[in-house]
């Protein structure tokens, strides 16, 4: 863990700093449920995130914990089967729950945007590059005439788009993995936006894009001072591009700390057995280190603790949900968690103690 850290470029004063700056996000116990009566499933369950101007957010989890659903919800983005509850949503100190609907399309897509998983499928296919872009400047900044084109070059540049000015009559199907996701790019930051979310922004292309897009992302975020959420599986790049991290599990925050605290002091067994599982870890071995089981569905959730079926350390006691302690860089949704003063894995025995703490 230390070699991975050691590798990346944190500004480790930047957290302390943080502290100090404005609230950008405030969500307070958001949750979302699809369908209804005995059918309904709970996707998300009762998600609280803040994130500051200018911070970047990494949440981190398995395919099914939630993570692209509670964008989506702040975003505004899921069909009519989805509800949404929350005890606040604040942006920018505005209340997102009561803003009526007009005020609230005016935020989305320009103060707040999104770059999606796999861009060549996102990408509408029966439109030129040109076309895209110029419906994101029309519509939210006004231009119009040979403004909207200009603005579209500088923005290829900006995404260093190879031989831009040739790309705005391409259409998706005649773009590399890699320019099609520069194209998302600068349709999310057309608007220079102060929270962009970048969902699995390296998903489908090779190890040299991949760090080629994580650059110019850096990079951006850097320039332009956008706070951003960092939605990824891999845990390198959320050591190398983060402060922050946000470990989700079947729709629940499971724990949230630094990132040198996650690396170096997991206190969740999920958080354990993520970083358990990155390939450098298991060098010399024959098979990658991994968690039995998968992420339970709808119709297989325990009624205690979510990930009690695959912990190593289940107990009867993890039958009950577990209580969300407090640590002093975060909190962790885990009676087991490594809490000062306390054993590294506490046992039933210290429940009393533990919960006392809350």
């Amino acid at each position: 863990m230390t070699d991975i850290l050691n590798n990346a470029s944190i500004d480790n004063t930047a957290h302390s700093l943080a502290n100090d700056t404005p609230l950008l996000l405030d969500i307070k116990n958001l949750s979302v449920t699809f369908g209804e009566g005995a059918r309904a499933f709970r996707a998300v369950d009762d998600v609280s995130l803040t994130i500051r101007q200018g911070e970047v957010v990494a949440v981190v989890g398995e395919s099914g914990s939630g993570k692209s659903v509670t964008m989506m919800a702040l975003m505004g983005l899921l069909p009519p089967s989805a509800t949404v509850r929350a005890k606040r949503v604040m942006f920018d100190n505005k209340d997102m729950l009561s803003m009526p609907a007009k005020e609230k399309r005016s935020i989305i897509g320009k103060d707040i945007s999104m770059i999606f998983q796999n861009a060549m499928s996102c990408l509408n296919p029966s439109f030129t590059v040109e076309m895209q872009l110029g419906e994101v400047l029309r519509k939210h900044l006004g231009l119009r005439g040979s403004a909207v084109r200009t603005r579209i070059l500088d923005l290829l540049e900006l995404v260093e788009m190879p031989d831009a000015k040739n790309r705005l009559k391409v259409y998706p199907h005649q773009l590399s993995g890699g320019m099609s996701q520069r194209v998302m790019i600068a349709m999310a930051i057309a608007c220079e936006p102060k929270l962009l979310i970048a969902d699995e922004p390296t998903t489908a292309l090779d190890v040299t894009v991949q760090a080629q897009i994580m650059d110019l992302l850096s990079r951006l975020q850097r320039e332009k001072q956008m706070a951003m959420v960092l939605i990824t599986h891999d845990l390198g790049l959320v050591a190398q591009n983060s402060r922050d991290v946000v470990v989700m599990y079947a729709g629940q925050v499971v724990e949230t700390s630094t990132v040198p605290e996650i690396f170096q002091n997991p206190a969740h067994p999920y958080t354990e057995a993520l970083l358990q599982a990155i390939p450098e870890l298991a060098v010399g071995q024959d098979r990658l280190n991994s968690l039995p089981g998968v992420v339970p569905s709808q119709y297989d959730r325990p009624s205690g603790c979510l990930l009690s079926p695959r912990c190593p350390y289940k107990e009867p006691v993890c039958e009950v949900p577990p209580p969300i302690l407090r640590t002093p860089n975060g909190d962790v949704r885990c009676i087991h968690s490594k809490l000062p003063n306390l054993p590294p894995r506490a046992n039933s025995a210290h429940v009393t103690n533990l919960e006392s703490q809350v």
